[in-house]
C-alpha cells in the first residue's frame, strides 16, 4: 500500500476536521452530499468581497423569489436589481443576470461542469469558476478566496507580499485539493480560514493543521499574509439634487448599464470628480435651491465620495432640462426601487430636514 504524502494527510486531517465542524450555511448541504450547482453558483457571486452574515438574509431572498436559475433568466433586470440594492457592488447584479439567461440559453438550464466553460459566463472568474466545478461537481480544483490565501501564506510562511504571492499561493492550494471530496476540502479551507485561521489572533491552538504550520512554527502566522503598501483613496465630490413635486413625488434617474452603479436607480447629481463646476447648470431642472448642511459621504473600491445635497425650494418650470431616464417616484414607494445604500444615504439625509 503506498503511503500517504504530506499534501495528501494533511488533506484527510482537514476533511476530518471539516466533518466535525462545518458551519451551517443556507448555501450548504452536509459534508459529503451533491450540492446544488444554482444555489452554489449564486452564493458565491453574492459572496465576492461580502460577509457570510450580510449575504445570508439576501441569498434566502432570492431564492425565495427565483428558486432556480430558469426562473432568475426570466425575471427583470429591474427586478433583480431591487432585491439586490444595499448588497454593493451593482455589477455583480447585472452579471448574475446575464448568467443566468446565458446559462438557460447556452446550456439548458444546466450548469457547465468544466472550470473553463464556467469562465465564459458572465460574472465568473477564476476563483468563481474553480469554487463552483469543485463544491457543484466535485471537479479538482482550488478555490482560492482572501481566506484561502491568508492559511495557504501562513501554512507554508510565504513572505512575498500580495499580489506578488498569488501565483504561489493557487500552486500550493492545487496541490493540497485530494481526489475525492474536492468540494468539500474546497469549504473545508474557506471555514479554517474564516473561524480559527482569522486575519487577526489566529486560534493555532485547536487548529488541524498546526503541526504542519510552518508560519506557527517561525512565530510569523499573525503576520501572514504580507500585502504591499495600499495607495491612497482619492476624493471625490459632488450635489445631489433633491426635487420633490406638490404631491411629493421624488425625481429618481436611472443610471447607464454600464459603469459604476449601472442600472441602479440614483437621485440625480453632478458628475462626481475632484472639484465640482457649475453645479447648477447640471442640475435636472432650474429651480431655487437651498443647500442643506452637512456631506453624505460613502467609499467606493476606488475612491472616496462627498456629496453635497440641495433641496429645490421652488420649482421654475417643472421643465427637465435633458433626457436622461428619469421618473417620479412617491415618497413612500422609494423601499422599492433600486436604490444603492450611497443614494439611501442621500435620502436618510434630506427626510429628516424636509417637511412632512
Amino acid at each position: 500500500m503506498a503511503r500517504k504524502g504530506p499534501e495528501t494527510a494533511a488533506s484527510s486531517q482537514l476533511l476530518a476536521w471539516y466533518d466535525a465542524n462545518a458551519r451551517v450555511l443556507p448555501w450548504r448541504v452536509r459534508p459529503g452530499e451533491a450540492a446544488d450547482p444554482y444555489r452554489v453558483w449564486l452564493s458565491e457571486i453574492m459572496l465576492q468581497q461580502t460577509t457570510v452574515q450580510a449575504v445570508k438574509a439576501y441569498f434566502e431572498k432570492f431564492t425565495g423569489l427565483w428558486p432556480t436559475v430558469e426562473a432568475l433568466a426570466a425575471a427583470s433586470l429591474d427586478d433583480v436589481l431591487k432585491a439586490w440594492a444595499g448588497l454593493g457592488y451593482y455589477a455583480r447584479a447585472r452579471n448574475l443576470h446575464a448568467c443566468a439567461k446565458a446559462v438557460v440559453q447556452r446550456f439548458g438550464g444546466r450548469f457547465p461542469q468544466t472550470e473553463a466553460e464556467l469562465r465564459s459566463l458572465p460574472g465568473i472568474g477564476p476563483y468563481t469558476a474553480g469554487a463552483i466545478a469543485a463544491i457543484a461537481f466535485g471537479g479538482r480544483h482550488a478555490a482560492v478566496d482572501g481566506n484561502v490565501e491568508r492559511v495557504i501564506s501562513r501554512i507554508y510562511a510565504i513572505e512575498t507580499p500580495l499580489p506578488e504571492s498569488k501565483p504561489e499561493i493557487r500552486d500550493r492550494a492545487q496541490a493540497l485539493v485530494p481526489e475525492r471530496r474536492a468540494g468539500d476540502f474546497a469549504q473545508a479551507m474557506m471555514d479554517l480560514g474564516a473561524t480559527i485561521c482569522t486575519p487577526r489572533q489566529p486560534n493555532c491552538l485547536i487548529c488541524p493543521w498546526t503541526e504542519h504550520c510552518r508560519g506557527r512554527i517561525t512565530g510569523l502566522a499573525p503576520a501572514l499574509p504580507r500585502k504591499a503598501p495600499k495607495k491612497q483613496v482619492p476624493t471625490r465630490r459632488g450635489v445631489a439634487f433633491w426635487i420633490e413635486r406638490e404631491d411629493g413625488a421624488v425625481l429618481l434617474r436611472r443610471r447607464p448599464e454600464k459603469g459604476l452603479l449601472g442600472g441602479m436607480m440614483e437621485v440625480p447629481s453632478t458628475e462626481w470628480s475632484e472639484r465640482v463646476n457649475d453645479a447648477e447648470a447640471q442640475a435636472p431642472l432650474a429651480a431655487r435651491w437651498r443647500k442643506l448642511p452637512g456631506l453624505v459621504e460613502h467609499t467606493f473600491t476606488h475612491f472616496h465620495l462627498e456629496l453635497a445635497v440641495w433641496v429645490a425650494e421652488t420649482l421654475h418650470d417643472g421643465v427637465l432640462r435633458d433626457d436622461g431616464n428619469y421618473r417620479w417616484t412617491a415618497r413612500q414607494d422609494l423601499d422599492g426601487e433600486a436604490l444603492p445604500t450611497v443614494m439611501r444615504k442621500i435620502i436618510a439625509h434630506v427626510l429628516p430636514n424636509s417637511p412632512g
